[in-house]
């Protein structure tokens, strides 16, 4: 028998109920998450709702659920373009690029922790026109600066002429690629050019599909000798997602011949100076951060550890067609590092 509700108790609003759901989400509860959610989507419907139900959906790997929801609001939330990068994201990891792309537009736009949004200036964003001269502007995270600038090389064989923003600790790195480069800083005066694009945009004007996506390897790499390098922390904020509870890191860093890549340790002042680190290496380990994306640019044979839903580059295969030449290690299931680095253990045994 259920127990009578408490004195001058009263339904939940569904804002309550949403923010509950949302609450539950967060602590990873997600059929809880769920249900709070679909009560409070028949309760007071809304794309908001709607949306936060498919990214939970996403989350619990669901996707094609998710994905159905998803392009329920994008349908009738055209006008609000940050609705439609959920379904963005879930397409993109699907391998669905034409449409991906076109929905991934709508992001939000960070170039730094302190510069948001496009930025304005006195000529145009290109739309993939012909130009002689471009203007490419970083955005998101290192990794995402060092992936998307692949195509910098491509732009180059076009006969435009580059000029690249990079974030401080980009410049020696990227000075490899020949062409002009303007640090980022708190001011910048940006060169004039035919036409201006976010990297991360260059995807979408360039028509890129998954078996399109430009040469990986444009970094140099060096001929691999000896030694493992290990990352197990995917920033200085981590993501719990893109971390190794300590324990399992130091397995990892227990292999032999393995050596910590973590700035904070190497005393790495640039990518450039973790380059060179890992010049030398037979290996890299790492979660997903801008190490991966590093060794994958210089060609370095390296194996990325992926949580259960993993970021949309990495897709769902045994291979992401971004680097194709790396060996992806997925969770099996949600949360469950130890199982993966049992598996990365029992790989190097073989190898």
């Amino acid at each position: 028998m259920s127990n009578p509700p408490p004195p001058n108790a009263r339904p939940l609003t569904s804002k309550e109920v949403f923010d509950r759901a949302v609450a539950a989400a967060d602590a990873g509860r997600h059929e809880e998450a769920e249900r709070l959610l679909r009560m409070a989507f028949k309760a007071a419907g809304g794309p908001q709702i709607q949306v936060t139900l498919g990214i939970t959906l996403d989350l619990m790997g669901r996707y094609e659920e998710a994905r159905a929801i998803l392009r329920g609001v994008a349908a009738t939330a055209a006008d609000e373009p940050r609705l439609g990068l959920p379904l963005a994201l879930n397409l993109l990891r699907s391998g669905d690029y034409a449409e991906g792309w076109r929905f991934y537009e709508g992001r939000d736009i960070q170039m730094t922790r302190h510069v948001s949004g496009k930025p304005k200036l006195s000529f145009p964003e290109w739309q993939g026109e012909p130009v002689r001269s471009l203007v490419v502007l970083p955005e998101q995270g290192f990794g995402d600066e060092i992936m998307f600038n692949r195509y910098v090389p491509l732009l180059k064989a076009r006969g435009i002429e580059v000029t690249l923003l990079c974030r401080p600790n980009m410049p020696r790195l990227f000075a490899l690629l020949g062409v002009r480069l303007v640090p980022l800083g708190p001011s910048v005066e940006v060169p004039r050019a035919d036409a201006w694009v976010l990297a991360a945009s260059l995807p979408h004007r360039l028509g890129t599909e998954p078996d399109t996506v430009p040469d990986a390897v444009y970094l140099p790499g060096g001929a691999p000798r000896a030694g493992l390098g290990v990352m197990a922390v995917g920033s200085a904020a981590p993501d719990p997602r893109r971390v190794l509870p300590p324990q399992l890191a130091e397995r990892l860093l227990a292999l032999p011949g393995a050596v910590n890549l973590d700035p904070q340790v190497t005393g790495a002042q640039d990518f450039e100076d973790t380059r060179q680190l890992i010049e030398p290496l037979a290996l890299v380990i790492s979660v997903d951060t801008a190490i991966a994306h590093l060794a994958g640019a210089m060609g370095k044979p390296c194996w990325t550890l992926l949580p259960f839903v993993p970021d949309w580059r990495w897709g769902l295969g045994e291979r992401s067609p971004w680097y194709p030449q790396m060996r992806l290690f997925r969770q099996r299931d949600a949360d469950d590092w130890s199982e993966v680095v049992a598996r990365v253990e029992q790989a190097f045994a073989a190898a």
